[in-house]
């Protein structure tokens, strides 16, 4: 472990009170699907201050994170959105927030919207908008975090709109008469050392002969937004003609990056810890909620 430059100490968090930088990814919860027809649930907000990696919306790198060694920071993952039910004209839910508080700091991604229903439900706003159902418009999301919902533009609901991801293509596209939009595309993120793509909104319902809207980072092709990685939920084709499948948002993620010479080694809710991927700092992985003292 190197050595810290802190006025009182070496190492492992030594001279408390001493501030010192770290850098964050910290995305929300996707939001669910409506189901049959309905929207794709949009992507939790997504903000990143690490290297010259861009957050959410169309937004640059974020201002490092500066901590205040011996305090404790609270980090909350975001919940994945529930999934809609058509049966019962329901929307998709939004995801969860996701945040880091603690002294100085007050970190907040927004859960991702929602996916409008048939001819009820309207979509949810958030980190990304969710998908629109029968001609109504998405949701929409939250500046510097990610983009809205795709329209659906059938006055009859047959193609729901994309959720909307995190990237400068992050938009949901519409939906129409048989097929659904497509979600917002999400970003690649090298935090941890390899490069993961998280944030992207889930693909738009359709009609049995049509097509659910694909996604990337995102739940497309009846598929549920993966866990840790803020996408959003798909909706489904009705191949059953009843509203089968929806489809919940996946859960979000909270990643620090701390040098080594600062690093304390104290945390709760079980973070990974990555120690070895690169020399001199320590990457946090909170895939659950927890707190790390600094």
């Amino acid at each position: 472990m190197a050595f810290g430059y802190q006025v009182l100490g070496f190492g492992s968090g030594g001279g408390a009170g001493v501030p010192y930088n770290i850098e964050m990814l910290v995305i929300a919860g996707g939001g669910g699907a409506a189901g049959l027809h309905g929207g794709g649930g949009g992507a939790g907000g997504y903000r990143n201050s690490y290297a010259s990696e861009a957050s959410g919306g169309g937004a640059s790198t974020e201002s490092v994170t500066t901590l205040t060694q011996g305090d404790v920071y609270t980090i909350v993952v975001g919940a994945a959105g529930a999934a809609g039910d058509y049966n019962s004209a329901t929307a998709g839910g939004d995801g969860g927030d996701s945040s880091i508080i603690g002294t100085g700091v007050s970190i907040t991604s927004a859960g991702g919207g929602g996916g409008g229903n048939n001819d009820t439900d309207n979509a949810g706003d958030g980190g990304s908008g969710g998908g629109g159902g029968s001609s109504e418009a998405g949701g929409s999301g939250t500046a510097n975090q990610g983009y809205d919902g795709g329209t659906s533009t059938s006055a009859g609901g047959y193609g729901g709109g994309g959720g909307g991801g995190a990237s400068a293509v992050g938009a949901g596209s519409s939906g129409n008469s048989t097929d659904g939009g497509n979600g917002g595309a999400g970003l690649n993120s090298d935090i941890t050392a390899s490069t993961v793509g998280r944030g992207g909104g889930g693909g738009g319902g359709c009609t049995l002969s049509g097509t659910i809207g694909s996604a990337t980072h995102g739940g497309g092709s009846d598929a549920a937004g993966s866990a840790n990685t803020g996408g959003g939920g798909s909706g489904s084709d009705g191949a059953d003609g009843v509203g089968e499948p929806e489809y919940a948002g996946g859960s979000g993620v909270v990643i620090l990056r701390i040098p080594d010479a600062n690093y304390s080694g104290t945390t709760t809710g079980s973070p990974t810890i990555d120690t070895s991927s690169v020399a001199d700092e320590t990457i946090l992985i909170f895939n659950s909620s927890g707190s790390y003292t600094a």
